[in-house]
């Protein structure tokens, strides 16, 4: 029985207080910020195919593509699972679409079509199956990358790639997304004109060509490391072979010399699955330097929206000075001094009277004026929305830079000490060889 100064909650009561709780349970639980905190995303089963078309065959690889929604209360891709055959020229239309639609953003990199800073006896046909399994591992990074961005992983046409087998491709193009690219030619008068570039993006275009230049550096040593460890392996066969033909003339050590032998043959082939484990390595730097592109390529577009800024600029300094003109002229005052820095070096005042007005009434100067007015209403009015646009550019890019740099140093302290950890399994595998080979020695 309840006590006396206890009140027993009404059913009403009890509903508020349910509502409540539901609400603070939806507070409490944080937002998804990326497709990844709630989808699986994986890329497998390349498979070779030939398509026949005006009277040639195109053939190609294609990739599985499969998500799987791992939060039942997440919609909007699929029914829990999706799979769609992907080619690599697929891939490519979806990043030329994300880095033009989203120009502040450091777009994550496609693998390279071509095998490049491989050592010797690495093949370099597009169809071989290791490079082959390497692009598809690559392409995956590349989607789970776009999938962790806060931004890219919420565009419709990712989201398409991802689930549409028909019409994808025709639904990139309705976009229109080649008409947002920068054209190369404006981009380098842009480089080469700009009047006040921003600091941290002329170091940022530095710091993109001094990575590149040191990753290319550092594959170029393990290009030549690997062409010497794999003869010095290579040739330790010899040992095996010339081990081999002494036990046939030594018959009280005939058997050690043959198990060293043996050791040797060992030691030779081990080179081998070694160096393929290295290109795994050799791929994710190859990622990051392809990352100096996209880091380039934001840069490129701030100078093209400065290189707007200033012509903008400049155009309406041109107006003002002219209005400035035209009043004096009009009204028979002295010029400026705005207006007489322009006029100085390049017309005379009776020449520019004659060129604005030639035989023009007061009446039609007047209209002149007014429109020249206008126009510089209108000029300030497009030159503050691309000073905030601009603006808005600058720290978005700043951003997302920042969080590249985060990701980078993460990655690349992975990626060496996986390295390191490989060449430290290799030579503890030589040792465990040249143990047993010594073994052999000592029964002699």
């Amino acid at each position: 029985m309840a006590d006396e100064g206890e009140s027993i909650p009404t059913s009403e009561e009890k509903r508020t207080e349910k509502r409540e709780e539901k609400k603070t349970e939806k507070i409490e639980r944080p937002r998804p910020t990326h497709l990844l905190q709630w989808m699986e995303m994986t890329v497998s089963e390349p498979e070779k195919r030939t398509v026949a078309s005006m009277k040639m065959q195109d053939t190609f690889i294609v990739y599985l593509v499969e998500t799987r929604v791992t939060d039942p209360s997440m919609r909007g891709y699929g029914e829990g699972a999706t799979s769609v055959w992907r080619r690599y020229s697929e891939f490519e239309l979806l990043r030329n679409y994300l880095d033009a639609t989203f120009p502040a953003v450091v777009v994550p990199p496609l693998p390279e079509k071509k095998a490049s800073y491989t050592w010797q006896n690495a093949s370099t046909d597009k169809f071989d199956p290791d490079f082959v399994e390497r692009r598809r591992a690559a392409l995956e990074i590349f989607l789970l990358r776009v999938a962790a961005h806060p931004k890219l992983c919420q565009d419709k046409i990712f989201a398409g790639f991802l689930k549409e087998e028909n019409g994808w491709k025709e639904s990139v193009y309705a976009t229109d997304f080649q008409s947002k690219a920068e054209s190369r030619l404006k981009a380098l008068n842009a480089a080469f004109r700009l009047k006040k570039p921003d600091r941290r993006f002329e170091e940022l275009k530095n710091y993109s060509n001094e990575l590149q230049n040191n990753i290319a550096n550092i594959l170029k040593i393990r290009t030549h490391l690997c062409d010497k460890l794999y003869g010095i392996h290579k040739v330790h066969a010899n040992y095996a072979r010339v081990f081999h033909e002494w036990s046939l003339i030594e018959k009280d050590i005939s058997q050690p010399l043959q198990s060293a032998g043996h050791y040797m043959d060992v030691y030779a082939s081990s080179v081998d699955a070694a160096l393929e484990e290295e290109e795994q390595y050799a791929d994710q730097l190859k990622e990051y330097y392809a990352f100096g592109d996209s880091l380039r390529s934001v840069c490129r577009r701030y100078e093209c929206a400065q290189y707007d800024l200033e012509r903008g600029e400049d155009t309406l300094s041109t107006k003002a000075v002219q209005r400035d003109l035209l009043r004096a002229i009009i009204n028979g005052t002295e010029l400026p001094a705005s207006a007489q820095g322009k006029s100085g070096n390049a017309f005379s005042l009776s020449g520019m009277k004659t060129k604005l007005f030639g035989g023009d009434t007061p009446e039609q100067r007047d209209v002149k004026l007014k429109q020249l007015e206008e126009q510089i209403a209108q000029t300030e009015i497009e030159l503050r929305q691309t000073t905030d646009e601009t603006q808005v550019f600058v720290e978005a890019a700043l951003r997302d830079i920042d969080r590249f740099k985060r990701q980078k140093v993460k990655d690349l302290r992975e990626i060496f000490t996986n390295y390191a950890v490989m060449q430290i399994k290799q030579c503890k595998k030589g040792i465990a060889i040249w143990t047993s080979a010594k073994d052999c020695f000592s029964k002699m």
